[in-house]
């Protein structure tokens, strides 16, 4: 079976590149880094959104279009976790983080499993799964930017909007879960 490339497909490859030049702004002793890893995050968030617009809207959906796409979103927010956590390191971060993390490996091995015995379509994306994905997102681009804006208080607002991220999170594997074992016991 060959893999397509096309236009979504390289959007996606771009999200994952863009995760070790995050990295070393992040990392650069340069004035403005949080300002211009917040940018990158947000130019991931819409090749994310835009890779999927076009699959749908061009007819360019492809299988391996499909598998890369849900695993460059979670490395880039596994990554960007990690590297907060670590600059940050606190229970307060770190337990959303962790919830965050741990609810990803689970889910995407639970739908492995369950494409195993053929029933992958009981556990697509669900409206609470894309809501986690939003406050998710925009926690961390808040946490990344760190500043206070035009007297907002952004960190703060970040951490909370994590910890709705968080319950989310921690509601929508519930879901998945439960959905997974009623299957298996039809």
């Amino acid at each position: 079976m060959a893999v397509e490339f096309n236009l979504p497909t390289y959007l996606t490859f771009l999200r994952i590149a863009l995760i070790p030049l995050l990295a070393i702004v992040f990392y650069s002793p340069w004035q403005y880094s949080n300002i211009a890893c917040t940018v990158i995050f947000i130019v991931a968030g819409i090749t994310d959104w835009l890779d999927g617009y076009l699959a749908r809207k061009m007819s360019l959906e492809t299988a391996f279009g499909a598998f890369l796409d849900p695993v460059a979103d979670k490395l880039m927010v596994a990554f960007v976790l990690v590297l907060l956590v670590q600059t940050e390191a606190s229970a307060y971060l770190a337990i959303p983080a962790a919830i965050i993390i741990g609810r990803e490996i689970t889910i995407a091995s639970l739908r492995e499993w369950m494409a195993e015995v053929g029933q992958r379509a009981k556990v697509k994306v669900s409206q609470l799964g894309k809501w986690k994905t939003t406050a998710q997102m925009v926690a961390i681009g808040m946490l990344l930017y760190r500043e206070d804006f035009i007297g907002l208080p952004i960190n703060l607002m970040g951490y909370w909007l994590l910890y709705l991220a968080a319950l989310l999170t921690l509601w929508s594997m519930v879901n998945y879960l439960m959905v997974a074992i009623s299957t298996m016991q039809d």
